[in-house]
């Protein structure tokens, strides 16, 4: 794989200022990263996104990555994810193996993609070898769509959580929300992501989700997609997964 390496400067000028700040205050951030990739380019991979074979009305691709003891990022190879009943209410997705087409190579060869990651993970110290979950997923139709899919105010069984909208288009709702509990009596925050913007946060601490999608114009269709990248899980089922798979992989130790 070709591998982008970058400047000490430019990592530490990949998310605004206020990033760390608001992560150490309230354990989760906003920012705006349009200006740091080439979003156009990212959108066009949604052209050929493979439809998910578990949940109706969604579309995904995934791909596991890490950082090597040389300090580059590279694909690890196919492993499920495993999410286990205490982090996804959905009954098609809890505790289920999924297999998911990978994350095209051009993709993730990109010199941003790369810069991207790159950045993520020394965001939250991430060491090498520690596998990193990277996903575009998302969804598109008519009439009224849970963009969770059953899945509600959930955490998805990580420390370390980002999610960034590469597109919406014609959609009414969507709205990103985050809750210092569960069952989503105590919330933090609500915004709706435009593309480009990210959300970062810390997955073992707080609760996420998103309210439903309409169209805004009936007559067309809507969709809204996203990526998602995420490391060091808490959750067993997933780390039995991983340890499966990539012997060789530094796995986050659940008590």
């Amino acid at each position: 794989m070709q591998v982008t390496h970058i400047s000490a400067a430019t990592r530490h000028q990949f998310w605004a200022p206020h990033v760390e700040r608001d992560l150490e205050a309230q354990n989760w951030s906003i920012t705006d990263m349009s200006h740091q990739i080439d979003l156009a380019a990212w959108q066009r991979y949604l052209d050929d996104l493979p439809r998910d074979p578990y949940v109706n009305d969604r579309w995904k691709r995934m791909a596991w990555l890490n950082i090597t003891d040389d300090g580059d990022i590279a694909d690890m190879g196919e492993c499920p994810m495993a999410q286990g009943g205490m982090f996804n209410d959905a009954d098609s997705m809890a505790d289920k193996l999924r297999y998911y087409p990978a994350l095209e190579r051009s993709f993730i060869e990109r010199d941003d993609v790369q810069a991207f990651v790159r950045a993520w993970t020394e965001l939250w110290g991430i060491s090498p070898r520690e596998p990193i979950l990277m996903q575009i997923t998302g969804v598109k139709g008519t009439g009224q769509l849970d963009p969770l899919q059953g899945q509600g105010i959930h955490a998805d069984g990580s420390q370390f959580l980002s999610i960034m909208v590469l597109n919406r288009e014609n959609v009414r709702g969507g709205d990103s929300c985050l809750y210092a509990d569960k069952a989503g009596t105590q919330l933090l925050a609500r915004q709706v992501l435009e593309p480009g913007e990210v959300l970062h946060l810390r997955d073992d601490r707080l609760y996420h989700g998103a309210n439903g999608l309409e169209q805004e114009d009936p007559d067309q269709p809507f969709e809204r997609f996203i990526i998602i990248i995420n490391c060091r899980f808490v959750d067993g089922f997933q780390n039995r997964m991983l340890r499966r798979h990539f012997p060789h992989a530094v796995i986050n130790e659940v008590s």
